[in-house]
């Protein structure tokens, strides 16, 4: 596939489309920002799709073109890791809805020539999916290989076996669910909220001008709390004072752990816009892959011929090993192929990005054929 220019990082294809959307709306064009890593085989067959989580993106295995970190996952993919883009062809798609160059309210309105903002149309994890479907098409990848996800990632994976069964061999589905509890929409409700209560938010009109900030970064305190371990906190914070060698009896950052949260606040406004991140945890809080396939979950694997790797981690409270074992029983019931383990790590819900060898030689030994 040397000299194609539809393979590589920091690509961008505009999709004439129309993509038919959840909601009923028909959006048109369709842009994708994505990245490849690899090479394709002749026959197609080793091409891996890697979804991502909330606020992640498409630099899965490269450097953040913003921010200078290296990709996101790159525990998981790289030379002689699961992933190997020497034996594997890597792809990575920003999903829609999101601000990192796939068509979201950040994006221009075609019809207007100014961002979509609150125009944009309300999206779902299906969505994203077909999306997603598209962009293999504009890249010759007929079928999967395997397609892989943590977090939203692992949704995204769930709904690509129950949307295309005849395109996926194998999924991994790490630390994820088949649908948003009471609690889960809680949470984000909360920071959607935050947003929407900043006055520079303007209805969502802000581009331009200051963009909400500060109910951004509540936004993300609110959420990333939601990504560790007490146990986590605990240990990496406890109770110690931040710089300073007794309590202030004010409100400035007294404890490590209030440092801590106000400096992912503020970081994560650089990166991130605020109505992308209302758009996406409102997809994320509509999933529910029981209630799309007539209100029983094993329904959505009937079809599918795919074999199944679920891992969950001790320690994560917002989807716990509980929602894992939902959808394995529902497997089960379906008659899919499936394996299932529950891992032991004190960082909670963000075990899955973090260093997990655990984690990395279950998905190689599965991604390998193993059981």
């Amino acid at each position: 596939m040397t000299g194609d220019d539809r393979f590589g990082c920091n690509r961008h294809v505009t999709l004439p489309g129309p993509l038919r959307l959840d909601g009923g709306v028909l959006l048109s064009p369709v842009e994708i920002a994505y990245e490849t890593y690899g090479s394709l085989t002749p026959d197609g067959g080793n091409a891996i799709l890697v979804c991502h989580a909330l606020t992640g993106d498409q630099h899965v295995a490269s450097a953040h073109p913003r921010t200078g970190k290296p990709g996101w996952w790159t525990r998981m993919i790289g030379p002689g890791k699961p992933i190997d883009p020497a034996r594997d062809f890597v792809i990575c798609a920003n999903v829609l809805g999101s601000c990192m160059g796939s068509s979201g309210p950040a994006s221009v309105n075609p019809a207007t020539g100014r961002p979509w903002a609150m125009a944009f149309p309300v999206i779902t994890i299906r969505d994203m999916v077909r999306a997603q479907a598209m962009l293999l098409d504009h890249l010759g990848v007929g079928r999967l290989k395997a397609i892989v996800g943590g977090s939203m990632g692992g949704m995204q994976a769930l709904s690509w076996t129950a949307t295309f069964p005849d395109r996926i061999d194998a999924a991994v589905i790490i630390a994820s669910t088949a649908r948003h509890t009471a609690q889960n929409i809680a949470f984000h409700e909360v920071g959607r909220q935050a947003i929407m209560a900043d006055p520079n938010w303007q209805g969502g009109d802000y581009y331009g001008g200051e963009p909400p900030a500060a109910g951004l970064a509540v936004a993300r305190m609110a959420a990333h709390i939601t990504y560790l371990s007490e146990a986590g906190l605990t240990e990496k914070f406890g109770r110690r004072l931040q710089a300073r060698e007794a309590k202030s009896f004010g409100f400035d950052a007294d404890f490590q752990v209030e440092s801590y949260l106000r400096h992912q606040g503020l970081s994560f406004v650089d990166r991130f816009d605020a109505n992308s991140y209302l758009y996406i945890t409102r997809a994320m809080d509509y999933f529910d892959l029981a209630e799309e396939h007539g209100g029983l979950l094993a329904n959505a694997f009937r079809a599918s011929r795919a074999r199944f790797c679920l891992v969950s981690f001790d320690t994560d409270w917002l989807y716990p090993t509980s929602e894992s074992r939902s959808i394995v029983q529902a497997l089960n019931a379906a008659g899919a192929p499936v394996s299932f383990v529950e891992l032991s790590s004190p960082y909670g819900h963000d075990a899955f990005l973090l260093d997990a060898p655990e984690m990395n030689r279950v998905v190689d030994g599965f991604l390998r054929g193993g059981r």
